[in-house]
């Protein structure tokens, strides 16, 4: 079977929190009748746009993709490991909080078994941004219960501003909730488990409360020292090419590419790779085909694809992401040019 980047159809799903205006990535007009709050890049049903899978949902095709296509880190796994989204929130999500694996794995086996580590990257942001990412190193689960009884929820979690270019590292067990005001592109296991803590009293369109879910997050929820952050993001030049490398942790890696001429790079055969373009246009080339890009889009490039080139038509800012080998990763990290404090910046547990 012949391997080729290919590209991958976005899926709009309504959330109560969503906006009206997907702008500048997609016609706002899909958004007319009930707002969108997440644009699935790399879900089940996401279709190949274009490569031999082209009309095929991911969810159908990736049993049958070959390690040619997954990379051999990857074989024989059940479903594509990363979920990519962006996020649009004209309201606050809910105060939330999602399981590890070994819980999911014994508790949430229909909805697949997965936890949930997370994180963010802030594509635009208005000057009144903010979120909240993890308890206060003094709340405890009776002070949280009080809160939740007061309604005064928000209290117990740090408060972070967001300008655009932050990034954050969620991991399971954070409790978090995300303003409006801002474009973000969340990379994720493949898990849509989410338990509520607090919802504001919001209604579902039949007037009914949505649901919480409290002795669950009380279950996952990490109190004491917290592990969500805001991420220091480490920067490299090569040649054109401006590398920011955001986090790297036993299920995906992301960095942050911009250049604005064409630039050559590889993918490593032990892992498939994507890349979301955010600004800019061009082209893919890999051996003697080439296929456009524009923002907005999400690219797989199968792990043997090996050389190809982006040649932009404009100064281009793409987010790349995998799923690392966590025992070769310092070594490439050091073949790249970073110390071993840049290094340690970036790894996260």
């Amino acid at each position: 079977m012949s391997v080729s980047p290919s590209g991958l159809a976005p899926v709009f799903v309504p959330r109560i929190w969503g906006s009206r205006s997907l702008a500048p990535f997609f016609d706002s007009a899909l958004a007319a009748s009930e707002p969108i709050g997440e644009v699935w890049l790399t879900g089940d049903s996401c279709a190949f746009a274009s490569g031999p899978f082209r009309g095929r949902a991911l969810g159908e095709a990736w049993p049958y993709l070959p390690q040619e296509w997954t990379g051999t880190l990857l074989r024989g796994m059940p479903r594509i490991p990363l979920l990519v989204k962006f996020i649009f929130p004209e309201q606050k999500l809910s105060v939330q909080v999602h399981p590890n694996d070994e819980y999911a794995r014994q508790n949430e086996a229909a909805a697949g078994g997965t936890g949930k580590t997370e994180m963010w990257y802030a594509v635009e942001a208005r000057p009144d941004a903010e979120l909240r990412l993890g308890l206060q190193p003094d709340v405890t689960p009776e002070g949280l219960r009080q809160a939740l009884a007061g309604a005064d929820v928000e209290r117990c979690l740090s408060r972070l501003s967001v300008k655009a270019g932050d990034a954050f590292f969620v991991p399971a067990g954070t409790a978090h909730t995300i303003g409006p005001g801002m474009l973000l592109c969340e990379v994720q296991q493949h898990s849509d488990v989410t338990y509520r803590v607090f919802d504001f009293n919001r209604k579902n369109a039949d007037g009914s409360l949505r649901p919480l879910h409290i002795a669950q997050a009380l279950d996952v929820m990490r109190f004491g020292p917290q592990r969500g952050e805001k991420l220091p993001g480490v920067q490299i030049q090569t040649g054109s090419l401006h590398r920011t490398y955001l986090a790297a942790c036993s299920h995906f890696a992301t960095e942050i590419w911009e250049f604005a001429e064409t630039i050559d790079a590889k993918t490593c055969p032990e892992h498939f790779e994507l890349l979301i373009f955010l600004s800019g246009a061009g082209r893919i080339r890999w051996g003697s085909q080439s296929m456009p890009f524009n923002p907005g889009e999400a690219w797989m490039l199968p792990a043997t694809v090996g050389d190809y080139r982006l040649i932009t038509e404009s100064s281009t800012k793409l987010l790349r992401t995998y799923v690392p080998d966590l025992e070769r990763l310092p070594r490439e990290f050091a073949a790249e040019g970073l110390n071993e404090l840049q290094r340690s910046a970036i790894l996260r547990q």
